[in-house]
């Protein structure tokens, strides 16, 4: 067989990660950390294998070249994206707040964690319309939490009763176009959230 999904070193790091089950799991965080301070396009298994502390053999094991990598540093990015605004959704009560709360989580994800942010857009690794087996059920569970969102929002006058679906649409549009700005540092991120405060003012208090 071939040495390269077996590890060549007996550190204390790979056992210990080996020993936890989840060495998967641990290159992955690795490489989110990775991606905190380099683009997908300087990514590499080498410096991934330096960067969680195991052999170079290590992450063959799991990923069978640079591209496998990074489709799945993609995926785990979506996790941590639609992960981030299923939490501030939860912590809202109102039809407002939380729509709010889940744009609001989505800016500060593109601002925090901008080339990881990428990564989930780059349509080399994640084809429009054709989603890898990993990425579809997150897609469709961040689909699915707008939408519920927004038909609770239309529920209490929040937003118009129009069809949901172009309705859905453009709320990400928006806030997908406010993440942008912020990521590559044309909008400040204050300044995204103000404009998404201003999308959705609170109802006026009766008279």
């Amino acid at each position: 067989m071939s040495d390269r999904i077996f590890l060549v070193s007996s550190s204390n790091e790979d056992k210990r990660t080996y020993h936890h089950g989840n060495l998967r799991q641990a290159l992955l965080d690795a490489a989110l950390r990775l991606l905190a301070e380099l683009p997908a396009a300087k990514l590499s298994l080498r410096e991934l294998a330096r960067a969680a502390q195991v052999s170079h053999a290590a992450p063959y094991h799991y990923f069978s070249d640079r591209d496998d990598l990074i489709r799945a540093a993609g995926v785990e990015g979506m996790r941590r994206l639609l992960q981030a605004q299923a939490d501030a959704v939860a912590s809202c009560h109102g039809s407002r707040e939380r729509l709010l709360a889940l744009g609001k989580a989505y800016v500060r994800f593109a601002a925090s964690e901008p080339h990881s942010f990428a990564l989930v857009f780059d349509p080399q690794y994640c084809r429009p319309g054709e989603p890898s087996v990993d990425m579809a059920p997150l897609i469709a569970d961040n689909e699915r939490l707008l939408a519920n969102c927004v038909t609770r929002a239309q529920a209490d006058g929040v937003l118009p009763p129009v069809p949901p679906g172009p309705m859905a649409t453009a709320l990400w549009g928006t806030v997908h176009g406010l993440a942008q700005l912020t990521m590559a540092g044309h909008l400040g991120l204050p300044a995204a959230e103000g404009a998404l405060d201003a999308l959705l003012p609170p109802a006026p208090h009766p008279q």
